[in-house]
């Protein structure tokens, strides 16, 4: 190109799209675009469709989506659905529309098989059940995915798939019900070592195994699956041009992750489960060989991560109050 890239980065705001904007800014010259939710509604068709048809843009990430926990799922369904199918559909199609060279849609571990076999490889998509409680947001992701299948396959696009494990880290979302396992353990762990509180209950009985991995070496993860050319990714994903785990390869029970979180915090109290409250999937660990092939391993290990994530939800808190 005779200019530096234009790259729209979709949900910069949200805890993976704002390492992706932390990446590019660190490894290249190219010109990141954003919009903030108050000046685009990515919901909206008519409004992507005038903003990718002023702005020239070159390439896409499509870390937008409406996310939550367990709670959040099963209390928000229709929004968790609608919300993620039009976000997708909307950059996608315009996307192609204005020609852009090259997507990434980040989906989600939770589109595949409640009981499919661990760890988890790409070809046991819709094989099996989904788990109930998620199933809204995970056949949303799957749509995503499928979209991304289908314009290459009827257009010729080059628009790629990428499914991260459980992420945690800088920007994630600490509210006390609608967060996922690990923000949410650590605002609890924080809030009752300032309250002296003797225990902390967690939902489940803590036997799920979970595997976790750092926002920023997702954000690598992306870039370096972008940044491949189309023939050499096609040969070595065995798939249609789209659909890539991104993981660490090793998961971790619940309970042994609590125990962490508490080290991190530094929470002298007791950990309790509520057996009554649903526990999701016996275990989700992805199978990465396909995303090893492009000589890409997470660097971060979990005990790290985490020390860096009480960091930032240290600072985000301090700057709040």
């Amino acid at each position: 190109m005779s200019r530096n890239p234009r790259i729209y980065v979709a949900g910069h705001r949200g805890m993976v799209g704002g390492a992706i904007v932390r990446h590019l800014k660190a490894i290249s010259n190219a010109e990141i675009i954003t919009r903030d939710r108050s000046d685009l509604d990515l919901t909206d068709q008519h409004a992507v469709r005038d903003f990718f048809q002023e702005e020239m843009i070159d390439q896409v990430y499509l870390a937008a989506a409406k996310v939550g926990g367990i709670h959040a799922n099963n209390t928000y369904p229709a929004d968790f659905i609608y919300q993620n199918i039009m976000i997708e559909a909307n950059i996608i199609h315009e996307a192609w529309r204005t020609g852009i060279q090259r997507l990434l849609f980040l989906g989600s571990s939770c589109i595949y098989p409640k009981l499919a076999l661990q760890p988890m490889s790409e070809d046991v998509l819709l094989t099996g059940e989904l788990e109930p409680t998620n199933e809204p947001y995970a056949i949303a992701k799957i749509a995503g995915i499928k979209l991304c299948e289908s314009y290459n396959r009827q257009y010729g696009t080059d628009f790629r798939s990428v499914m991260p494990t459980n992420l945690y880290g800088p920007g994630d979302n600490y509210h006390p019900n609608n967060s996922h396992v690990i923000p949410a353990l650590i605002r609890r762990f924080h809030e009752a070592k300032l309250e002296n509180k003797t225990s902390v209950e967690i939902w489940g009985t803590g036997q799920p195994r979970r595997e976790f991995l750092y926002v920023d070496d997702m954000a690598d993860a992306c870039v370096r699956v972008m940044g491949v050319e189309k023939e050499i990714y096609e040969k070595n994903t065995e798939v249609t041009c789209s659909h890539l785990n991104v993981g660490v390869g090793q998961d971790i029970s619940i309970k042994e992750l609590a125990e962490l979180i508490r080290e991190t915090v530094g929470y002298g109290g007791e950990i309790s489960f509520d057996i009554n409250k649903p526990d999701g999937p016996p275990q989700k660990l992805l199978n990465i060989d396909r995303i090893n092939r492009f000589d890409w391993v997470a660097p971060t290990k979990l005990r790290d991560g985490l020390a860096e994530t009480y960091k930032s939800f240290l600072i985000e808190s301090n700057r709040r109050n």
